[in-house]
């Protein structure tokens, strides 16, 4: 059998190798880094993210998980919890990924590493280099991608915020912006926020300067970062990411998007990894049953279009200063809300791919 071909190893192309591989069918990932490497992520894996993992016969658990149960939101002195409707894990992509990629190597897979490719190839099947576009094959947003800025870093809290952020995602909100804390493995805290480019300017430009006046808007943020220590030398850094694509399908399309290159979901509900795993298993299944990319790309658009729809609402609604009053307001009076939009914005439980061994 002719091999079919995935650009990019990372989540989705990783998971997609290791589902054909486990079928019998010949596969090769083209990866362009040669080894681990950290990504912009928040390294949150919801129920969905886990059902696929187990699907693939990795064993998460083993690669020293950090458990999540409940939520929590933060917004000036505001600061409202709730318990997750799944049990959710923290590990990052530097690690995952790279399980990914060595599982689907050990059941058959042909993996590639330090090729960069610049452009779309008739041979490949598979597109899943995240947000990185090929020539010939780039997204086409449907609306302009914002002027916001990415920033993630790894940082070894001190004991005591260790303990208080310890099973807990939390979600700090402040002007034009809002940021994401979780502890991964080796009990290392993911800090990842995002920040309108116009308001990092007015705050200094530089990472230090950001975070001396986060902490001054944010006294939840200050408290978790008092003696924190940075582990990575600088924090990755990205900016205009298209939140809410969505690909439109096209008939005489061949290529079969994953991740990101499908669909991008606000990362303020944490469920851009779920969404990169339920693609590649949903794109193996439909060329299993001999399916089109077209077919393929119909079908993750019902699946993905409601849940990105809500979260964008909700993101909209969580960066305007008034929006985010009224958000707060609601969570306060009610703070069961967070568990339901934890809910609402992943794709449906009756949507998931099983097992089809």
């Amino acid at each position: 059998m002719t091999p079919i071909v995935i650009a990019g190893g990372g989540l989705a192309g990783a998971a997609a190798a290791c589902d054909l591989a486990q079928h019998g069918q010949p596969v090769r990932v083209i990866e362009r880094n040669l080894g681990p490497v950290h990504k912009i992520c928040g390294d949150f894996l919801s129920a969905e993210a886990q059902h696929y993992l187990r699907r693939l016969g990795l064993d998460a658990a083993g690669l020293g998980v950090h458990p999540i149960s409940r939520v929590r939101v933060a917004q000036g002195a505001h600061l409202v919890q709730a318990a997750l409707p799944f049990t959710a894990i923290g590990l990052s992509r530097r690690v995952l990924d790279e399980a990914l990629l060595t599982h689907a190597a050990a059941l058959g897979a042909e993996v590639q590493r330090g090729v960069a490719l610049a452009s779309l190839t008739p041979d490949i099947t598979c597109l899943a280099t995240g947000k990185h576009d090929l020539r010939g094959s780039a997204r086409e947003p449907h609306n302009i991608p914002e002027e916001l800025v990415g920033f993630k870093t790894y940082l070894r809290l001190a004991p005591d915020q260790i303990a208080a952020l310890r099973g807990h995602v939390e979600v700090i909100l402040f002007r034009r912006g809002y940021a994401g804390l979780q502890l991964v493995e080796c009990e290392q805290a993911n800090l990842c926020l995002l920040i309108h480019r116009d308001h990092l300017a007015q705050v200094g430009g530089t990472w230090a300067a950001l975070l001396a006046a986060l902490c001054l808007e944010a006294p939840h943020l200050a408290r978790r970062l008092r003696d924190a220590v940075e582990l990575l030398e600088k924090p990755i850094t990205i900016a205009r990411v298209p939140y809410g694509f969505i690909h439109r399908p096209q008939r005489d399309e061949r290529v079969f998007r994953l991740g990101d290159q499908a669909c991008v979901i606000p990362s303020f509900t944490g469920d851009g990894m779920s969404m990169a795993l339920h693609s590649a298993a949903l794109a193996v299944r439909s060329l299993r049953a001999g399916q089109s990319a077209f077919e393929y790309h119909q079908l993750l658009a019902h699946d993905v279009t409601g849940p990105i729809r809500r979260a964008w609402t909700l993101y909209r609604l969580g960066r305007a200063g008034p929006g985010r009053a009224v958000l707060i307001h609601a969570l306060r009076l009610w703070p069961g809300l967070l568990s339901q939009t934890a809910a609402l914005t992943r794709v449906a439980r009756r949507n998931w791919v099983e097992d089809s061994h």
